[in-house]
């Protein structure tokens, strides 16, 4: 019975070393009799005890890998601290476990020297400019050298770069120098800009007042020329009606000849300068002359006819 009992527990303790269940996202690296069998997957699996056992757990998940904040000097000789993040995925287990005895430490070691390398060829200001393009190098170069260790390296980010604390504080004074500048810059363009846009303001609303003026002096002179212009064709016309009524009176010389004194003694009544006599009316004026020099003619003979006698009787006496 004793016997039995042991056989049984030596069969259970076999049957618990024989199966082996794998996680999903990992893989079992076996060794039987000290050599590399096979990778055993996730799931169910069989080994047999004594001649194979597990010689590693490899997981497949992306994993991270923080390397420690390095010290790295510039091409400039300015000394900074780079602090980096590694993301890295396991392709090939087999390689990972037997081409390298640490991949991690592998990695971290290849991130540093890279890092130096890269950041050894850059002035202060590129490598604050230029991170991603000092992490897709970054990614590259570790990428390559990993292959062989049958791992995959994914993305390289760096954390913080930090400068020393007399080159940060002249950083940051030269940051408040352009701040300012650009701020200064920015209040005069804004000055300017104004003056720009009052002096234009001035210059449409002048162009608009001079436009107006020049309408209203337009508008004003066709006025007048309108009202001289209805002016004169109501003159026309009734000059014409004068005309026509004349005409059919049938008048002789002299009802014509005071008819244009009348109409001249009008025209002289306006407030032009100049007044044209119609050559017609001359003889009227000249008639009119002839009669004022023989009405003086008259008066004169007249007088002389009253002073003679008296003349007369003085020489008698």
């Amino acid at each position: 019975m004793v016997v039995l009992i042991i056989l049984l527990i030596i069969v259970i303790v076999l049957a618990a070393m024989s199966i082996k269940i794998v996680k999903q996202s990992e893989v079992y690296i076996i060794e039987r009799l000290g050599k590399f069998y096979k990778v055993a997957d996730a799931g169910l699996t069989i080994i047999i005890p004594f001649l194979d056992h597990v010689r590693s757990v490899v997981s497949l998940k992306q994993q991270t890998m923080d390397i420690p904040p390095q010290d790295v000097i510039t091409k400039d000789n300015v000394t900074i601290t780079i602090d980096t993040v590694v993301f890295y995925q396991i392709t090939d287990p087999a390689k990972a476990v037997y081409e390298i005895q640490s991949l991690k430490k592998g990695i971290e070691y290849l991130a540093i020297t890279t890092i130096r390398d890269i950041i050894g060829k850059m002035n202060l200001d590129e490598t604050f400019s230029s991170r991603d393009g000092i992490n897709t190098q970054l990614r590259v170069a570790l990428d390559e050298a990993t292959d062989r260790w049958g791992c995959k390296i994914d993305r390289v980010e760096i954390k913080d770069i930090t400068p020393p604390p007399d080159v940060k504080d002249a950083m940051e004074k030269e940051m408040n120098a352009e701040r300012n500048k650009r701020a200064m810059i920015l209040e005069s363009e804004a000055q300017r800009q104004s003056a720009i846009t009052i002096a234009e303001g001035k210059k449409q609303a002048a162009i608009l007042e001079a436009e107006a003026d020049k309408e209203s002096q337009i508008r004003r002179a066709a006025g007048e020329a309108q009202a001289i212009r209805e002016v004169a064709e109501a003159k026309a016309k009734e000059i014409q009606m004068v005309y026509d009524a004349i005409k059919k009176s049938n008048p002789d010389d002299k009802l014509v000849q005071l008819k244009s004194l009348e109409a001249l003694e009008k025209v002289a009544e306006g407030e032009a300068n100049k007044v044209f006599i119609p050559f017609e009316a001359t003889n009227a004026l000249s008639s009119l002359g002839a009669m004022a020099e023989a009405v003086k003619d008259n008066k004169k003979d007249t007088t002389k006819k009253i002073d003679e006698p008296k003349k007369t009787d003085t020489s008698k006496e």
